[in-house]
């Protein structure tokens, strides 16, 4: 599944990307338990509807790949994507052991990608997602999300 690397191709097209991150995903679901791809697209619509580009709408639907090992940073390096939208896709890639501070300044100093963060937090944080965990899941997520949001100043 990973293309040759070649600098001079064009990137995938949306639609491309959003089958391909949906396959990836295909066998993962959420804390609820839903298809993981629900959520893929909410962000996706998210950046859409925030004024987000091509780019970023494409990141948006890899954003969690690497981090959830549905694709290899191998796979990233030479897809068939902008430069842009990778590094999009590592900025929001977070590092086991890495400080909510330290990802916050990541993605704050990646052109883009606040965006693409600030659709993912609000699916994540949405109340008709949230409802139907268990309080102390529910809780631990809330704090979770604000502390991100503020460290983004969203």
């Amino acid at each position: 599944m990973t293309p040759a690397a070649a600098p001079d191709r064009e990137p995938l097209p949306l639609a491309a990307v959003e089958a391909l991150a949906r396959a990836a995903h295909v066998t993962q679901t959420d804390k609820a338990g839903r298809p993981y791809a629900e959520h893929l697209q909410a962000v996706a619509e998210g950046v859409r509807t925030r004024g987000g580009d091509d780019e970023q709408i494409a990141a948006a639907w890899l954003h969690d790949s690497v981090e959830d090992d549905a694709l290899t940073e191998d796979w990233l390096r030479d897809a068939p994507l902008s430069p842009r939208t990778k590094a999009i896709v590592r900025a929001l890639t977070k590092i086991p052991g890495e400080s909510p501070q330290a990802y916050a300044e990541r993605i704050l100093a990646t052109p883009g990608a606040r965006l693409v963060k600030e659709a993912d937090l609000a699916h994540n944080a949405d109340a008709a997602r949230l409802v139907v965990l268990d309080e102390t899941t529910r809780a631990r997520l809330t704090a979770k999300y604000a502390a991100m949001r503020a460290l983004l100043g969203l």
